[in-house]
């Protein structure tokens, strides 16, 4: 019944992080071995965390880092192409809102919380396989071994790393891959756009041909969004062969017939930082996420699609409830009773933003359907309590894990 003293967290984006700080929190001396050779501050859209994802990081006392780059999200204010408004979605009164954050500001924030801990970060470690450690029925440790030949041991190796977790496929050769959910992602800011003030509400609006999302700020930007339908999958790297001015213009293109003021905010889209995001993607179930001395964590465990909402903020529950049940628990019991403790949680919500992706990307048959039926629909689901499951989760972190 060996504790674990010491962790491998393959992954520097954000689960990766948070699990260091969790299980430096829990009394393990953890690692962090990153693929890129450099950090990822330039890198990614606006996403949001929610009060759940802010209890999470409130348990090892990184939340206030997190508030300081997020901007107050409160309400969703859904609306249809012809500008009528069919719902609006607030969490719990009891409860902070949301915070709008940019991808790369909340990987600078943890990042930085991390170095400031004390916690080793090393760049430019690309995991290729990974081996246990002692006799095969009862793995005492784990190797890792990277790209550059160096290699690595703990007691466990903690996959971190997204997903298309490298990590996953050595647990599980036959694990799935992600799947396209049919929609490219796309993001940027704009300034002088004319508009008022949305106040701490995040428009989105159902288009006639795609999906769209702004916030409009009390100092005149705004944030948005788009979700283009589109046939086949595209990567990060095939998206940014094309040109930013040129997907503005198939973006602007796409909502030209809608009655909000889209065009009016793509008009006046800062260039430089307009991102392609690529095609959105998600992984309904991943059959096994340990096995010995290895697990999942993050989207290498449970990629949920942006449309969620909760990408980030689930990562951090599960990395803070990993390093619990670590704390508490021999690897292998510990494994078994952190799957426990979250994979219904998890799949109920990618299953959620599955069902919302369909919406976006419905084709002029289903499109009618979904307009005439979404008025209804909304104001059946538009009420706090409805989406308390998911906003008020909290880690119970003083409490003991049994297996």
């Amino acid at each position: 019944m060996t504790k674990v003293k010491t962790a491998l967290v393959v992954g520097g984006g954000i689960a990766g992080p948070v699990a260091a700080m969790a299980l430096r929190q829990a009394g393990i001396e953890a690692r962090v071995y990153e693929a890129y050779g450099s950090t990822a501050e330039n890198v990614g859209g606006g996403l949001s965390i929610a009060p759940n994802g802010l209890a999470a990081l409130k348990v090892i006392g990184a939340d206030e880092v997190v508030r300081a780059i997020g901007l107050p999200m409160s309400s969703i204010v859904m609306h249809s192409w012809t500008g009528k408004r069919l719902a609006s979605f607030a969490g719990p009164a009891d409860l902070e809102p949301q915070r709008f954050v940019m991808r790369p500001d909340l990987y600078q924030a943890l990042y930085g919380e991390a170095a400031r801990r004390g916690i080793p970060v090393e760049h430019g470690r690309r995991l290729v396989s990974a081996e246990h450690l002692g006799a095969p029925d009862a793995p005492s440790g784990v190797r890792a071994h990277f790209a550059d030949g160096s290699t690595a041991e703990a007691d466990v190796l903690i996959g971190a790393d997204g997903i298309r977790s490298t990590v996953r496929t050595i647990i599980d050769p036959s694990a799935p891959r992600p799947r396209y959910t049919g929609l490219l992602g796309f993001g940027g800011w704009s300034t002088g756009t004319g508009l008022a003030s949305t106040g701490d509400a995040m428009y989105m609006m159902f288009g006639k041909r795609a999906f769209f999302g702004y916030q409009v700020f009390p100092d005149g930007r705004c944030g948005w969004f788009a979700n283009l339908p589109h046939p086949q999958p595209m990567s990060w790297t095939q998206a940014n062969k094309t040109g930013k001015q040129e997907w503005l213009r198939l973006i602007m293109e796409a909502f030209a017939d809608d009655r909000m003021p889209v065009l009016d905010i793509l008009r006046t889209s800062v260039e430089s930082e307009f991102v392609a995001v690529g095609g959105m993607e998600d992984i309904p179930r991943v059959p096994h996420w340990h096995r010995g001395r290895m697990v999942l964590v993050g989207d290498a465990a449970h990629a949920t699609s942006p449309s969620s909402g909760q990408g980030a903020s689930l990562a951090a529950e599960s990395a803070v409830q990993l390093a619990r049940c670590l704390r508490d628990l021999p690897a292998e019991q510990a494994f078994v009773a952190y799957e426990r403790l979250r994979r219904e949680r998890v799949e109920r919500i990618i299953a959620a933003a599955a069902r919302t992706n369909s919406n976006k990307a419905a084709g002029p048959v289903a499109r009618v359907l979904r307009d005439a039926l979404l008025p209804t629909a909304m104001r059946l689901l538009a009420k706090p309590e409805k989406m308390a499951w998911q906003f008020d989760h909290r880690i119970d972190w003083p409490t003991p894990v049994t297996p």
